[in-house]
């Protein structure tokens, strides 16, 4: 590794070496930098050719230079001889200005060690190419070893030498008299250029039709510098010491043999005896053999034949040789009319190039870059012109590697990225740059797509062409995966959507709905359920296929691996739009079937997954309320939880409308499942908060104490209840709840409303018949004296669902009604007008029966501690609205048709007096009520 960096290091300060002392002092270096050395050619392959760039303008030049070092071995006169030989040479090239000539940038210089000048770009010389490798640099280099010609390249090459030798022999009536291999360069673009003009020879006439040269005779002891290459003069410049433009066509004609021969001349030229050479070379001429010529195609094998024929006037000139069927290959013809085309009109340009794109496939690559290229991007500043180079630039693109690419069409290209006027020349460019997208985003580097591709593309969603649109649309799946991702989501999408809800053309509509169906892979799931599936509501038209778009992207998202939809927007916002679009009037049957699938896929889904919630948050309610027991339920509770599992599922049961009470039917004749709660609600989460809070409050209240409450004094009202008052109350007595049996009235002095609880067979204690003072007695369902009461119905008090949630009450079973006392209906008696009832409540009541008890004081704590303005209900024990907690208005049995149960049928039956009795009819028409 060390050897090979002292081998570079060595080389490199070899090179730099030798330039520096090739151009040292050369006022050339004042104006231009020069580079590298590339190549070698002129007379005797004698001027070394440099890479160069020209410091103001930082343009591309070829630096040609004459090192004096080379003719260090001659006298001082033959260098003087062979210097100004070399001036001439180069001075003369500097006044002629023809494409076919290689053009001087800066005319000749002189220092004390070199010669040199400015070209344009040059690759190197024809005998470089061909195998001569005089004056190069060690080693030789790589675009030179491997270069090799094509044939398009050759008769295009020759053609062009044929050109300018017309040019000189018509046009300046000038012979060059040293048309050689090495005085032919080929420039940057490969295009064959003459120089070497030495030993050129003007017209003594140029004024005259006819032109003459006159030349000077062969002088052996000259410097070869300062002689023509004998190899390719005329027999007659050597011989009779004359010449004219036909010498130049006889070199022509050795040119072409050396294209074809890798460099060889037809014959070698013994340059000791130069005379007797040529004088055996004439007999060859004259009788040509086949083999000489065996290399050369045959379309122009006869051609070069003539040019090499003794006689002068039977070669051909200049001018005829243009036209000869060999130049007409379409390759040449094609890189002619690049060459000439600022000679052309626009109408003229667009017809070529409509058809160089049959042409180019053709054409080797090199020859494409290095020729067609250049010419093309050059004709950029013409903005008519544009969209009609641009497909040609973009098929030479495909073929280039993408280093070529940035380097040699990108540069060119920014500019028509960007270009807007015309408009019709904007339009026609965008649709070419979209048909060619993927070919962009492939090769161009990352910060120019960002900067100049998509904003063009973004430039097309916006564009007022449909058409543009459309492709638009069509296109960018293509290329979606090479778009960054906040690019997409903050540029490429909303665009995208603008251009779907504000357009008119139902075309753009459903493209862009099939546009963004394609690239959802590309984004993230909650930037579609938050921007894409509610976009799809505001789309205002019904159309068929604009509806089977809106399906197409819901079910791509809702079956997309990575996408998905939660079951919360299927169920409020994706089921409802769909259902709704699903009905509509223009679908036909196979799209109404296609939603209806989706649709039905979708709650499939839905269900699954919540029901597999339910199961999971009810395992885990589960869970915690048997930890919850366990840790709080005493000895005394344990022995109750059957009762309190009875009372809990009862109030399931009635939560869900059941009649169940531990898995019995009421009612015989209507069976109704028990219904099973799976979940609880927010709200039901928060009501069993509330009833446990409370729960707790009511365990830590301190125990109820009897006391005495006096008794109510009756007070007149004034006011007049109406008449269905007392017509309502007196209808309801005949509301009995027992068809066959009858309850024992309950009895009390001081308290209008009395509990007295008995046990069933079950173990729950019921509360026996109560009577109101008007009607038959009263049932009141069945409760468990646990650890206190609990409502069948949750609903009914309050909400309160669960049995260990209430107060106990296990001390009101003992307190029994006392015997000799007839309840005090008193207090009843000022809901009516004193005219109006002729009996009081007190002599409505039943009387007592022997054997009952008066009802404890303790019931007495019901009631309202403190005296307020209702008077009348004072007396009261048990005020309906003193306990809020069990014992509100809302425990009225006739507010709630499930509290109306059957008394016991082992109860006693009951005498009544003044009392209205049972009726059959009623009990049918409560059933057909309350079912």
């Amino acid at each position: 590794m060390e050897s090979m960096l002292n081998k570079l290091k060595s080389t490199v300060t070899k090179v730099t070496a030798d330039v520096t002392s090739a151009v040292m002092g050369n006022p050339v270096t004042r104006e231009f930098e020069v580079g590298r050395h590339i190549a070698s050619g002129g007379p005797g392959m004698s001027w070394r050719i440099y890479n160069g760039i020209k410091k103001s303008t930082k343009q591309e030049v070829a630096v040609f230079v004459f090192d004096k070092k080379i003719i260090e071995k001659y006298q001082k006169f033959e260098k003087d001889q062979i210097i100004d030989s070399l001036k001439r040479g180069v001075q003369q090239l500097t006044r002629l200005r023809h494409p076919r000539l290689l053009t001087v940038q800066h005319p000749l210089e002189e220092s004390r060690d070199c010669l040199a000048f400015c070209t344009e770009p040059v690759l190197a010389s024809l005998a470089n190419v061909l195998g001569q490798w005089d004056y190069l640099p060690t080693p030789v280099p790589t675009e030179i070893k491997n270069y090799k010609l094509y044939d398009v390249e050759i008769k295009y090459g020759l053609l062009q030498i044929s050109e300018g030798l017309s040019f000189l022999h018509t046009g300046v009536k000038m012979v060059h008299g040293n048309l050689c291999l090495e005085n032919i360069i080929i420039n940057k673009s490969g295009s064959w250029k003459i120089m070497g003009f030495d030993f050129s020879i003007s017209s003594s006439n140029p004024s005259e039709a006819e032109a003459k040269y006159v030349c000077k005779e062969w002088d052996p002891n000259l410097s070869p510098l300062c002689l023509p290459n004998p190899e390719y003069v005329a027999p007659e410049y050597i011989l009779s010491v004359s010449c004219d433009s036909a010498s130049d066509m006889y070199s022509l004609g050795v040119v072409m043999h050396a294209v074809f021969n890798e460099g060889r001349p037809v014959f070698q030229v013994n340059k000791q005896d130069i005379f007797k050479s040529f004088s055996r070379q004439l007999d060859q001429l004259s009788r040509l053999s086949p083999a000489v010529l065996s290399q050369i195609p045959e379309d122009v094998c006869e051609h070069v034949k003539m040019l090499l024929n003794v006689t002068a006037n039977v070669r051909p000139d200049a001018d005829q040789m243009t036209k000869i069927p060999f130049f007409d290959d379409v390759g040449a013809m094609t890189l002619q009319y690049l060459d000439s085309l600022f000679q052309r009109d626009n109408l003229q340009k667009s017809q070529f190039y409509k058809g160089l794109p049959k042409i180019l496939p053709k054409l080797p690559k090199r020859v494409v870059v290095q020729r067609v290229l250049p010419a093309l991007t050059s004709e950029f500043v013409n903005p008519d012109m544009v969209p009609f180079i641009l497909p040609n630039v973009l098929l030479i693109a495909e073929e280039c590697t993408k280093e070529e690419y940035v380097r040699l069409i990108l540069p060119d290209l920014t500019p028509v990225f960007k270009q807007h006027e015309p408009i019709q020349a904007s339009n026609m460019i965008l649709l070419i740059f979209l048909q060619k997208m993927d070919l962009l985003l492939t090769k161009t580097p990352a910060e120019e797509i960002k900067s100049c591709v998509l904003p063009m593309v973004y430039r097309a969603l916006e564009a007022p062409s449909i058409q543009i649109q459309e492709l638009c649309l069509n296109i960018i799946p293509t290329f979606a995966n090479l778009i960054e991702y906040p690019s997409m989501k903050n540029a490429l999408i909303p665009r995208v959507k603008s251009a779907c809800l504000q357009t008119s053309s139902l075309a753009v509509r459903v493209n862009s709905l099939v546009c963004l169906g394609k690239i959802l892979e590309y984004l993230d799931k909650w930037f579609v359920i938050d921007e894409i599936l509610p976009f799809l509501q505001q789309i205002p038209s019904r159309e068929p296929a604009v509806l089977m778009g809106i399906l197409g992207i819901y079910k791509c998202t809702f079956t997309h691996k990575k996408l998905g939809i939660p079951k919360e927007h299927i169920a409020s916002k994706s089921l409802p739009h769909l259902i709704s679009l699903s009905i509509d009037n223009n679908l036909n049957l196979n799209q109404f079937n296609s939603f209806m699938a989706v649709i039905k896929d979708m709650l499939g889904k839905m269900e699954i997954e919540h029901k597999t919630k339910l199961e999971q948050l009810h395992v885990m309610q589960e869970q915690q309320r048997s930890l919850n027991i366990s840790s709080q339920m005493n000895q005394s509770a344990e022995s109750n939880s059957a009762s309190n599992t009875t009372n809990q599922v009862r109030e399931i049961d009635d939560l869900f409308g059941g009649n169940s009470v531990n898995g019995r039917e009421v009612n015989s004749s209507q069976n109704i499942p028990q219904v099973s709660r799976v979940s609880l609600t927010l709200e039901e989460k928060q009501r069993l908060a509330k009833e446990q809070e409370q729960a707790s409050k009511l365990r830590n209240q301190q125990p109820l104490q009897p006391q005495s409450v006096k008794p109510a004094t009756t007070i007149t009202q004034t006011k007049d209840l109406t008449s269905s008052l007392l017509s309502n109350m007196t209808t309801l007595g005949h509301l009995s709840l027992s068809s066959t049996s009858t309850s024992t009235p309950v009895q009390s002095s001081k308290t209008s409303t009395a509990f007295p609880l008995t046990a069933t067979k079950s173990g729950m204690s019921t509360m026996e018949p109560m009577s109101n003072g008007l009607t038959a007695p009263m049932g009141f369902p069945s409760v468990g004296l646990g650890r206190g009461m609990c409502p069948a119905t949750p609903a009914i008090y309050g909400g309160m669902a669960t049995t260990t949630s209430t107060p106990n009450f296990s001390a009101l079973s003992q307190n029994q009604p006392q015997p000799g006392k007839a309840p005090d209906m008193s207090a009843l008696d000022s809901l009516f007008i004193p005219n109006k009832p002729k009996v009081s409540l007190n002599q409505m009541a039943p009387k007592p029966t022997p054997g009952t008890t008066t009802p404890s004081p303790w019931v007495n704590q019901f009631g309202l501690s403190h005296p307020s303005q209702t008077a009348p209900m004072q007396g009261t024990a048990m005020g309906m609205a003193s306990v809020q907690s069990g014992f509100g208005v809302q425990a009225n049995p006739f507010f709630n048709p499930h509290n109306f149960v059957q008394p016991a049928v082992n109860t006693p039956a009951l005498s009544t007096t003044g009392m209205l009795k049972h009726s059959a009819s009623v009990n049918n028409d409560l059933k057909d009520l309350f079912g």
